[in-house]
């Protein structure tokens, strides 16, 4: 939870209020990262026994670095920046039907290396098998509401979940259901760089991407080297965050993956 720091500055509050949620709102960014010797790290621990990979690192660099810049761990209700009361993440997940679906990991911040894969790997499993969490359920749902009855519903939807900030349990949704982020792995179905969508449900202040790897020259002590690099991008809600926030992300992240021993 943010504490000691004043969140609806004027600036905040006119932003909240000028900007329409995921329309207008978009602040993007991205960065090529040198993950050469992360790699020899995750081939270490695999040898192990933990079966770490890229995303599980990320997720969790990305869990401490929200720890570190509080404003990213906030949402817009009722026109007001809130803070989160913790600091969950959510990871896209790639159905074995070809759908999408997420699994939210919570206190992820707490985390260490070892339970990010375990935890994650039993979400995972569950939402492969059909066992989703009741806010995925309702794209199921909506799929058999006729138009234009199910647009009708999903603006009713948002308006008293985002914009209202009021919860529907029984729904499984509320005006922070995903967490404080939401981290997709694009690169893993073949896209070198993309930029998301800030989903109008998806009331976080940032939606983090991994894009590709592939190698390239890159400048190491002086000397041009070839290197295993990583395209990042993210889209960040500008009602919220501004650009120095996202330089910040990008920097404890680019920390993060060359001093990994701090992720355990």
């Amino acid at each position: 939870m943010v504490e000691n720091i004043n969140l609806n500055t004027p600036w905040r509050v006119t932003a909240a209020t000028i900007y329409k949620k995921s329309v207008d709102s978009k602040l993007f960014g991205s960065v090529e990262i040198d993950i050469t010797d992360l790699e020899k790290f995750i081939d270490q621990k695999r040898k192990t026994g933990l079966k770490v990979t890229l995303t599980h690192i990320i997720f969790l660099a990305t869990a401490k670095a929200v720890k570190e810049i509080p404003q990213l761990n906030t949402y817009v209700k009722r026109g007001k920046i809130c803070p989160q009361n913790s600091i969950d993440g959510t990871i896209s997940v790639l159905l074995k039907n070809g759908e999408m679906g997420s699994v939210r990991i919570e206190n992820a911040n707490e985390l260490n290396l070892s339970e990010v894969v375990e935890i994650s790997r039993k979400k995972i499993k569950s939402a492969r098998k059909g066992i989703e969490n009741k806010t995925m359920k309702l794209k199921s749902a909506f799929s058999f509401v006729p138009w234009p009855l199910n647009k009708w519903i999903a603006e009713i939807l948002r308006n008293l979940v985002t914009n209202w900030g009021l919860s529907i349990p029984k729904l499984g949704i509320s005006s922070n259901t995903f967490g404080s982020f939401f981290l997709t792995n694009i690169g893993s179905v073949g896209l070198n760089v993309g930029y998301p969508a800030l989903m109008p449900y998806a009331n976080v202040s940032f939606v983090l991407v991994m894009g590709g790897c592939s190698i390239k020259p890159w400048v190491v002590n002086g000397e041009i080297v070839p290197r295993k690099i990583l395209n990042m991008s993210a889209a960040l809600d500008h009602r919220v965050v501004d650009a120095s926030h996202a330089g910040k992300l990008f920097s404890y992240l680019k920390h993060a993956i060359n001093n990994p021993h701090i992720l355990e």
